[in-house]
Order: C-alpha cells, then sequence, then structure tokens
C-alpha cells in the first residue's frame, strides 16, 4: 500500500501502480457481478475504460472532487464500481440491484446515484456539460480541472465536433477528455463501422492531443500532469482493449469483435471468473479497506428540487411596464429584462448560437461580456453545455429561434429535464411571425 499520494507532475511510483492494479481487478469484478445479475448491460466498455476511471478517482476525486463527465452513460457498470470502491455507494447493493426495477442503478448514469455529476446515455451530450462545468470554474475563479470520458465510436456524434470548437475558442485548459479508444463499436470495429482519424481532427480543432496505452497507468498519469502544464483543453487519446481483463471478453476485444459491448456474460462464465481470475483474496480487500480511510472527499446527496419551484435566493427585480400604445417588440423586451436580472443576480449567464442581435442578448453582452457565450451555430452544445453550467450553480439563459429550439436541440433539453436543470431556454421568431422567411423558420410544431 502506498503511502503518499502522487502529486501532478511527478511519475507515480511502483507503490501506486500496485494499488491501482488491486483496484481496477476488484471493480472489473463488480462489473461482471453487475452485468451477470441483471443479465444485460455494456461490460466492454467498463472494461476497457476502467482503468482510466480508476486511476483519476482514486489519486485526484478521492482527495479533491474534482468534477467528472461520462459521456458514454452505457458504461454504468464502470462508473458505479469505482463510485463503490471510494465508498460512495453500497458495493453489494450495486452489484445485486444493478438494472432492476425499482433500482436506482439504472443502465445509463444517473444523477440519482451519489458521485454521479449529470446523467448521460444519449451520445455526445456529456462532452459539451463538461465544457459547462469547466466555465463555472473559470467564472468562479476557482483553479480545479474538469475531466470528460468520451466512447471512440460515440465521436460520430457532430455534437462532439462543436464543443470541440467552443472549447478551443474559450481556451479550455481546465478541461482534460479522455477517448476510451477500443477501437470496438455496437454493431462492428471502428474501421467498418465508421473510420475517423479523432486524433487529426482535434489537432485541427487546435486542441492538445495525446496518446498512450489505456492501459498503462504511468503513461496516463504523465498525459494527466501534461494536461495541466497546457494552454489548451486536451484530448487523451487512450487505445484499450474491449474486456480487458476478463479472461473470456478480453480476446474478443484485441480482434476488434463487438461481441462484449452490449451482451452480459451466461451465468456460468461468470461464475469461473469470479472465483477464478478476478478473486479478490484478503490481503487485497485489506488494502482497499485502507484506502477508502484516505479518501478525503465525499459527494454530496443527490439533488431532489421540487419541480417548477422557486429559487429562494434568485432577485427578481421590478418589471418594466409598457404603456399602451407604445411601440415595443417582445425580443427587446426580453433583452432588457434579461440585462435588468443580471444586474441583480451576478449568477445569470447567456449564450446564443450566432443569433445574439436577433434574440437581443447583445443587451447583457454590453454591460457582462464575461457572462454572455457565443457558441457560433451549434445549438445542440448550447442547450447541452447550460445543462453543465447549472448543475454547477449558474442560471443559464440560451436564446434562438423557436424553430431551432423545439428541433435541434430537443434531444439535449430533454436530458436537462432528467437531470433537473435550471436551464432557461427562450425562444423567439415562433409561430407565424417569421413568414417572410419561408416554412424552414416557422415554429408550427
Amino acid at each position: 500500500m502506498f503511502t503518499e499520494f502522487p502529486q501532478i507532475g511527478q511519475p507515480l511510483q511502483d507503490d501506486h501502480i500496485n494499488f491501482l492494479n488491486t483496484l481496477s481487478k476488484s471493480c472489473r469484478y463488480s462489473i461482471v457481478a453487475m452485468v451477470a445479475n441483471a443479465q444485460s448491460g455494456h461490460p466492454g466498455g467498463a472494461c476497457s475504460a476502467i482503468d482510466y476511471l480508476s486511476l483519476i478517482y482514486a489519486f485526484i476525486v478521492s482527495q479533491t472532487g474534482e468534477d467528472v463527465v461520462v459521456s458514454n452513460g452505457h458504461i454504468s457498470a464502470g462508473v458505479y464500481s469505482i463510485l463503490a470502491e471510494m465508498g460512495y455507494i453500497p458495493r453489494d447493493e450495486v452489484n445485486k440491484t444493478f438494472r432492476k426495477r425499482g433500482s436506482v442503478y439504472e443502465g445509463h448514469i444517473t444523477r440519482h446515484v451519489p458521485g454521479i455529476t449529470y446523467g448521460t446515455g444519449p451520445l455526445g451530450v456529456g462532452v459539451s456539460v463538461a465544457t459547462g462545468f469547466a466555465i463555472a470554474e473559470k467564472l468562479k475563479g476557482d483553479n480545479h480541472h474538469v475531466f470528460g470520458l468520451v466512447g471512440d465510436g460515440e465521436c460520430d456524434e457532430g455534437q462532439v465536433y462543436e464543443m470541440m470548437h467552443f472549447a478551443n475558442k474559450y481556451k479550455l485548459d481546465n478541461y482534460t477528455l479522455f477517448v476510451d479508444y477500443n477501437a470496438v463499436q455496437l454493431t462492428d470495429s471502428l474501421e467498418k463501422t465508421m473510420p475517423i482519424d479523432i486524433k487529426a481532427i482535434f489537432k485541427s480543432g487546435n486542441w492538445n492531443v495525446l496518446e498512450v496505452d489505456g492501459h498503462d497507468y504511468a503513461a496516463m498519469w504523465d498525459a494527466i500532469s501534461a494536461s495541466y502544464e497546457s494552454d489548451k483543453p486536451t484530448l487523451i487519446i487512450g487505445k484499450t482493449i474491449m474486456g480487458k481483463g476478463v479472461t473470456f471478453m478480453e480476446p474478443d476485444g484485441l480482434n476488434y469483435k463487438p461481441v462484449w459491448h452490449g451482451i452480459p456474460p451466461k451465468p456460468e462464465q461468470a461464475e469461473s471468473e469470479l472465483a477464478g481470475p478476478l478473486k479478490i483474496s484478503d490481503a487485497e480487500k485489506s488494502e482497499l479497506d485502507e484506502f477508502r480511510q484516505l479518501v478525503k472527499w465525499h459527494p454530496p446527496a443527490p439533488p431532489e428540487p421540487e419541480q417548477l419551484s422557486k429559487m429562494p435566493d434568485v432577485q427578481a427585480g421590478t418589471p418594466n411596464i409598457i404603456s399602451p400604445g407604445s411601440p415595443v417588440d417582445c425580443r427587446g423586451a426580453y433583452g432588457k429584462a434579461l440585462l435588468d436580472l443580471a444586474k441583480l443576480n451576478p449568477n445569470i449567464v447567456s449564450m446564443t448560437a450566432d443569433l445574439g442581435g436577433s434574440v437581443k442578448t447583445t443587451v447583457m453582452q454590453k454591460e457582462f461580456p464575461e457572462r454572455v457565450f457565443e457558441v457560433g451555430i451549434a445549438e445542440q452544445h448550447m442547450v447541452s453545455f447550460a445543462g453543465g453550467l447549472s448543475v454547477a450553480d449558474f442560471i443559464p439563459f440560451a436564446s434562438t429561434f423557436g424553430v431551432f429550439m423545439s428541433s435541434r436541440a430537443k434531444d439535449q433539453a430533454r436530458l436537462n429535464d432528467i437531470n433537473r436543470t435550471n436551464v432557461k431556454m427562450v425562444s423567439t421568431h415562433c409561430g407565424l411571425s417569421v413568414g417572410e422567411d419561408g416554412p424552414t423558420h416557422q415554429t408550427v410544431d
């Protein structure tokens, strides 16, 4: 057992690596137990990403509570396994009730579980949410780092590239995104399903891009240390093996077969593995118990706000009353009202998708430029980014044309709702009021 936690910028010692081997092994035990008991789940990606999750949770999150957003929420067994090893959730309960009816441990990670910052499932969303956390840290003047995790196949999603450009524009040097590059998607290998050059794409987006063995703790730690020194957002491409560490899964992963992406092992396969290669010795159990005594940070209880309840700490101000007969437009009134609220509430921020002049957020921009964000023509990223800011205790106003808010960003708004965020989506140009622009801009829905 190690005697001192490793420091950013300093290499891992042998005792650190030996402990991580024990920690990841115990996590893999839980992953196999969970999906076998549930007879459903996604064990392959959980096992390929768990070495990275073990590293950052054991040596960073356990001490400081840095935010982690897992965008590929289907690897929930892996996320729940590390949270259990940290002592944040009961290990036996999650292993037995995972994906069972009535259990809080759903098949995709959920904010109902302590330690989950934002529940995900629809792919591509979490990476944008993480930028909300990163921007929030900068607005607060804090120096916490934000860690994201994304699947390689997930990078097919267009929202990932909306996020990439945004993170570059706002110089999110406090954001490190790890790609679990096991080169396997749901139906086939990455190469056969959709070959994309993630490294080249993010380099062109002006990110700091690093490649490592995603099962080499020392190499990953060095990459994380380098990300702290970079003046750019960092992408760590961790080359991993689907099903790593499970004897009957790893061979398929080595051959880029998607066998274990979303299929549980048969009960007899799981029993043999849990009683054999993944069996945890008494000495290993003692080591893990000893580690849990060193954990300094513990997550708060999951939020349970009353839906549509008023926030007592928000200053509503006095409404501007328009005299009868005075010429005024709704969006102009909105811009003035937003500015009034922003003056009274320093945690109010706003964002738009290249439509600031049209939705009148330019009124706030003139007085509080640091609290107004232009995301470009990227409505999906905007709404998810707003969700991250909300969870980080800001009140975001996301504004665009009604037709784009109700269609392009619908999935992102739905996920914000599931996560009980406090996002204000303000739509202009609704109904048939923009008839001159034609049916593409009419919000008849």
